[in-house]
């Protein structure tokens, strides 16, 4: 074979391997999985200091613990500091669940659940503020319950902001339907509502209804002129996964009617990997690339309660996006060698 012509067969197959290439498209980043070991409900908030921050369920449920790296691989090693204890009695004393950092307006704010030392199962919304620049300093003060309109299990808040407007979505009960449910309200302050509870979500589908009827831990991602939001549905166990809602970002989004749900769920088990119970996500973005950021096991059977399990660990992928604008999650990856 002549060189020139050698040069025209290179430059062919180049072509052809950029046009098989999505435009803008970014080689997917390699990460430990799992990322950090028995951290369940993940939470990565991306600042503009640099820094990822992480916080996730201890498994003693007694404290919220904070992390920060430079890349999302380095939160693996990243330590982490208690920036507050559970009380001995009384609210905010049991359940200690589903932490998330946010900076709102200047300062920093943690959005948890927890339940009453003497009532475990009173689970309610709580949130601290830090006015330090660097959440690693300053001191984090009680801001009280989240008050949400009525009394009831409540769990899994995290906010978002679109147009001037802030938002809260989170999970709670209503007496008249049977399960847990995914509302959204508008935001006065960053620990107060403007508006009532509007129900989004709740448990209709039988794959919301395996060992107990949830939906819970909303997660929102705003991408190709939508909102997406996922959420977590069923029991702890391998029948864990996560569902997904759709909204334009032109739509009112205070109107059930701009949701729309799917019929199934969209990240799930994988018995061909080894990895059961995906959900209770988050989601980042690094070197252009989005990534889910959840929790699993890596192994099916579990004697007893799966809450009671602490081997939900936190792990953390690369997704895609269809031709029609949304998220494809594909199946959880396999675990690191």
């Amino acid at each position: 074979m002549k060189p020139p012509f050698r040069c025209l067969i290179m430059l062919f197959l180049n072509l052809a391997m950029v046009a098989a290439t999505p435009a803008g498209a970014a080689e997917p980043p390699a990460y430990p999985n799992p990322l950090v070991l028995q951290r369940a409900d993940p939470a990565v908030y991306q600042h503009s200091d640099g820094y990822y921050y992480f916080m996730g369920t201890v498994p003693a449920y007694d404290r919220l613990e904070l992390r920060r790296a430079k890349t999302i691989a380095g939160l693996a090693t990243a330590e982490a500091k208690v920036i507050w204890q559970k009380h001995p009695t009384g609210v905010m004393g049991a359940h200690i669940w589903a932490p998330e950092i946010h900076f709102i307006d200047g300062k920093w704010y943690v959005y948890f659940s927890a339940g009453a030392a003497e009532k475990i199962w009173d689970i309610r919304l709580y949130v601290l503020e830090n006015s330090s620049p660097d959440p690693f300093a300053g001191e984090w003060i009680e801001r009280g319950q989240l008050q949400t309109g009525w009394e009831s299990f409540a769990l899994d808040a995290t906010t978002f902001a679109h147009r001037g407007r802030r938002y809260l979505l989170w999970t709670q009960r209503q007496a008249d339907i049977k399960g847990t449910n995914i509302y959204i309200a508008p935001m006065a302050t960053p620990w107060s509502l403007a508006g009532p509870a509007v129900l989004l979500s709740k448990p209709e589908y039988p794959w919301e209804q395996v060992r107990y009827w949830v939906n819970e831990g909303p997660a929102v991602l705003h991408r190709n002129g939508r909102f997406f939001l996922t959420y977590s549905a069923a029991g702890t166990g391998a029948e864990y996964c996560l569902g997904l809602l759709a909204a334009g970002e032109n739509a009112d989004l205070l109107d059930p009617k701009s949701w729309v749900k799917s019929p199934g769920p969209v990240f799930a088990t994988s018995e061909a990997h080894g990895l059961y119970g995906p959900g209770h996500n988050s989601f980042a973005t690094e070197h252009g690339v989005d990534l889910l950021v959840y929790h699993a096991r890596n192994y099916r059977e579990i004697p007893g309660d799966p809450l009671r399990d602490p081997n939900r660990h936190t792990r953390v992928q690369a997704f895609r996006w269809r031709a029609d604008g949304t998220p494809d999650f594909g199946e959880p990856d396999p675990e690191s060698k």
